[in-house]
């Protein structure tokens, strides 16, 4: 019985890690392939932020299981990718549209425009005020 978990835990575990791999795969392949820096942004922080937590999971995981260890450095390291890769994302994309990156020219609706009109500062104005 012992061995029949024990190899359901490995089989879960190496899983759990092989879908963190592809995940993170898939993410760096659409940085690569997608057209503006809104895309890659998106890419970037929901597919790399699932796949890190399925890798970080995983090694958590295994070491609970195999060696009877709660890692609190991988709990610690999960909590800070879910924080912090999001938030990263979010302002890279609000500071690349507040200096005016143009969006991707099939992208059919912008949709901060409107609630930005008059706040976004063009360059010609950023010089005056230097």
């Amino acid at each position: 019985m012992k061995e029949i978990v024990s190899v359901t835990a490995e089989t879960a575990i190496g899983l759990l890690v092989l879908l963190g791999a592809l995940l993170s795969a898939l993410s760096a392949f659409g940085i690569l392939r997608l057209p503006d820096v809104y895309l890659r942004a998106h890419a970037a922080t929901k597919s790399m932020t699932l796949g890190v937590f399925c890798v970080l999971t995983g090694a958590f995981f295994f070491f609970w299981y195999f060696d009877n260890y709660i890692s609190a450095r991988l709990l610690l390291g999960i909590l800070f990718v879910f924080i912090t890769a999001p938030v990263a994302g979010h302002l890279n994309g609000r500071a690349a549209y507040r200096t005016d990156v143009p969006l991707w020219e099939q992208s059919v609706q912008d949709e901060l425009e409107p609630l930005l009109k008059g706040k976004k500062m063009n360059h010609e104005a950023k010089d005056i005020m230097e």
